[in-house]
């Protein structure tokens, strides 16, 4: 029997005294709410997420909210939305956080036009089903369920969409400011539930955590002059210098709670050489063994500190003439709680030359991990082992950026909740003939509703 660590462990402690729920939205009801959610398409410079907000907002207002319950904020060609199921208290809202805009798609790459939605062997095609329409739509379901059922929760639960989450989180930053006081929240963006090959339910992860995006800009610029007349310094060549060191520079290796608390998890599931190692790291982050192996595998590296990696690199004005400038972009995922300045510096250190500019993006900023609270744990461990009983619960930490990211930097706890169990072989998000599988409705909506009732209740 698999320990469990002192978070699940009092979790599952926490499980016995749960009320039992009412029945969970229903699914044919869920299901129309994704298709038409598909059927919009919602990419950025269409200016149809409005559109989409006005339809959820219509789902509610069937259900029974009010009008004064609902708030849909244009910006720009875009728009935020906002739904609450007023609570009995004035203590802090639970937050729900999904995105309503997707990543453009062209028709002509897919097997059926990404834009209709098309329900096939057991699943549902169409840009964004996965990424974040499915989710948000069991999201929407299940708000009107419980306005419904007359459900009278201690706070208030409001629902967030953002509508920009794919490119610019403006709106993202402006919800984030409106309700930074929230007492948590819990975002359909991040987390959710693996299904292997067999069918059978590997693991749910909890993603409580994401490394910071950060973008740097290393710069040279000389006199230049004309080719047949080479100079001492070259702009390219003092650039390809402060690349090598940059590709070869290793940053040191960082642990927190999740990496703790979920690396011994993962460990178990994998196996191997690998396996050994992150468990290894777990119980001791100087293992120098243990780093070596975990640094070599791109699956895993990101875990243990923060990665810089050359992405672009631009140089010279014509084939004939010493380049005058030459740039290059470094793409960084920082480790939470580490400053976006103390990651210059350090690449200014390794680059040790001081002819190399150094230059941040103006906009990266940094925030830190949520904790991995008892009543989320307790919450989440009890939605997912009434549908898979005694499935490894795993706290991760990602290397992209949803809209968690924000809420955590002005410190609201923000926890990656999915209620979507898929296989790794179904999941196509950006990618061509993105699809969600059908069956995975009805567990999803009982995710949500046993989520939502424990943690506003």
């Amino acid at each position: 029997m698999r320990t469990l660590t002192a978070p699940l462990a009092l979790a599952a402690a926490l499980l016995a005294a749960a009320p039992v729920h009412a029945k969970p939205a229903d699914a044919g009801a869920a299901k129309k709410i994704l298709i038409d959610s598909v059927a919009i398409p919602t990419v950025a410079g269409r200016g149809k997420v409005p559109e989409l907000a006005a339809y959820y907002a219509g789902v509610l207002k069937a259900a029974g909210y009010a009008d004064g319950d609902i708030v849909i904020t244009p910006m720009g060609e875009t728009a935020t939305f906002a739904a609450t199921l007023q609570g009995t208290t004035k203590e802090k809202p639970l937050l729900l956080l999904g995105h309503m805009d997707v990543v453009e798609a062209d028709a002509k790459d897919w097997t059926r036009d990404p834009f209709v939605p098309v329900e096939e062997n057991g699943y549902i095609f169409g840009r964004g089903s996965e990424d974040n329409k499915f989710d948000v739509a069991m999201m929407v379901a299940t708000m009107a369920q419980l306005k419904k059922d007359g459900f009278k929760p201690k706070r208030s639960i409001i629902l967030l969409l953002s509508g920009d989450e794919e490119t610019s989180m403006m709106t993202t930053r402006a919800l984030a400011a409106k309700y930074k006081d929230a007492e948590l929240a819990l975002n359909g963006d991040g987390g959710g539930g693996l299904i292997g090959e067999d069918g059978k339910a590997q693991y749910y992860g909890l993603q409580a955590g994401e490394k910071t995006y950060a973008d740097f800009t290393l710069e040279v610029t000389n006199p230049g002059g004309h080719s047949s007349r080479p100079s001492p310094t070259n702009a390219i060549v003092q650039l390809s210098n402060a690349l090598a060191k940059v590709g070869a520079y290793h940053f040191k290796p960082q642990q927190n709670e999740l990496t703790k608390v979920g690396m011994p998890i993962v460990a178990d599931q994998v196996g191997g050489a690998i396996g050994a190692a992150l468990k290894a790291f777990a119980a001791n982050p100087a293992d120098a063994a243990a780093i070596a192996t975990i640094t070599a595998d791109p699956e895993y590296v990101g875990q243990i500190g923060t990665t810089c990696v050359p992405t672009l690199v631009n140089g010279g004005h014509a084939e004939n003439a010493l380049p005058q400038r030459a740039t290059a972009n470094i793409n960084c995922r920082i480790f939470p709680g580490v400053p976006v300045e103390a990651v210059r510096a350090e690449l200014e250190r390794v680059i040790a030359d001081p002819a190399v500019a150094v230059k941040p993006d103006p906009d990266a900023s940094a925030s830190d991990a949520s904790p991995l609270r008892p009543d989320v744990m307790a919450a989440v461990t009890k939605a997912v082992h009434a549908r898979f009983p005694g499935l490894p619960i795993i706290p991760s930490m990602s290397a992209g950026a949803t809209d968690s990211y924000h809420f955590r930097m002005l410190g609201v706890p923000s926890y990656g909740v999915a209620g979507l169990f898929s296989k790794a072989s179904d999941s196509y998000a950006h990618g061509l003939n993105e699809r969600v599988p059908v069956d995975a409705i009805p567990g999803a909506l009982a995710h949500w509703d046993s989520l939502l009732r424990d943690l506003a209740k």
